[in-house]
């Protein structure tokens, strides 16, 4: 009887531990998506433009091989994905300079140019999400011959986003520019 006693007394802290984690726990609503994926778009725009800062303004026009993009490329292509493919997912109509060739305008490609283009898709993106119906987010759009739900097309601009912001990485240090800090966690 003492041991069965002891046993209990022994395991009774970590039962009443997992009571206790089983009652502060919430539900995860749709909302509590929306303001992640909200916040998720904040930090990715603040993350890219401190890459846009951290590159020097007259390298802009470098490309590590002669093959790839430019660094004004990429970040202006980047701004476009985020302009067409969050348009498709949300409906939302986007900034009216989606219908020109803005990553091969001449005019586009020094930094004041690209920091507005950019920081402008973000806006545009964050905004797109705000005001999104995440009652609609499981409807199924087409998109490059793929079926993929609303949400899932949200995810894929982040994904586009991000990819891109990263190869310019490689541009930068190539350039002898140490990149910024890894925001994963940052405000």
């Amino acid at each position: 009887m003492k041991k069965m006693i002891a046993r209990v007394a022994y395991c009774l802290p970590f039962y009443l531990f997992a009571l206790s984690l089983q009652s502060h726990a919430q539900a995860l609503t749709s909302e509590d998506i929306k303001a992640q994926m909200v916040k998720d778009w904040e930090r990715a725009k603040a993350y890219t433009v401190d890459y846009l800062n951290t590159m020097p303004a007259d390298k802009y026009s470098y490309k590590a091989v002669d093959s790839l993009r430019s660094f004004a490329n990429q970040m202006l292509h980047l701004a476009a994905g985020n302009l067409f493919l969050m348009s498709q997912a949300s409906d939302q109509k986007p900034p009216a300079f989606l219908q020109s060739d803005i990553e091969h305008s001449p005019g586009a490609q020094n930094k004041d140019s690209v920091m507005y283009y950019v920081t402008t898709s973000y806006d545009y993106c964050i905004n797109a999400v705000k005001n999104s119906d995440v009652n609609k987010w499981g409807e199924k759009k087409k998109i490059f011959g793929f079926e993929e739900t609303r949400f899932a097309m949200m995810n894929k601009v982040f994904e586009h986003q991000t990819h891109h912001r990263g190869q310019t990485t490689i541009y930068i240090r190539l350039n002898n520019v140490k990149p910024p800090q890894e925001r994963l966690f940052a405000k």
